[in-house]
């Protein structure tokens, strides 16, 4: 009797150790937390002073970021809304700007550009890693202003959409279609 009960007290041991470290890989995967914490960003749109080294013409306005293409934000996984700008800056380069960003905090989020059509409610969700897409780096944060540097080797016509992309569960959290401003 005794080695039955030995043994129902060790397999009773394992299980729970088991339980106890699926339950530590869940909360690492998952990161529930996140969904309770907001991390506001509030950057100024770069590009709007001249450089110091540049000489400056008094007679002609300093040149100013530009709008090429735009959009507003739509939902998929989560409730997301907020404005996409393109923007070329004044020395040629562009940024991706996201204004009034409003979503949930999630692990492993990233600003993708790509070329997919951007699709409302589940169909639109797991579309952007179909076709040609650049990450422009993690997300910030999950509300207020935020700039994304284009790299200069990616030619921004190439891209339609912007998608805030869920890379640990391969789902856009939200995106928006990228059109010229009217």
């Amino acid at each position: 009797m005794d080695d039955r009960r030995h043994r129902r007290r060790r397999a009773w041991a394992v299980a729970l150790s088991g339980a106890i470290a699926l339950a530590g890989v869940g909360l690492y995967w998952f990161q529930p937390w996140k969904l309770w914490q907001d991390e506001t960003v509030r950057e100024a749109l770069p590009g709007t002073a001249p450089a110091a080294d540049e000489p400056s013409d008094a007679t002609a306005p300093p040149p100013s970021p530009r709008t090429v293409a735009e959009g507003r934000l739509i939902s998929h996984e989560h409730e997301t809304s907020g404005t996409v700008r393109l923007i070329r800056l004044p020395d040629g380069s562009h940024t991706i700007r996201l204004e009034n960003l409003d979503t949930s905090n999630g692990p492993d989020l990233r600003v993708w550009l790509t070329d997919a059509r951007v699709e409302p409610g589940r169909a639109g969700w797991h579309v952007f890693d179909d076709g040609a897409h650049v990450s422009l780096g993690k997300l910030k944060g999950n509300k207020g202003d935020q700039n994304y540097p284009v790299p200069p080797t990616v030619d921004p016509a190439d891209f339609s959409s912007l998608a805030i992309w869920c890379d640990r569960f391969d789902v856009s959290f939200g995106a928006a279609e990228l059109t010229e401003p009217a």
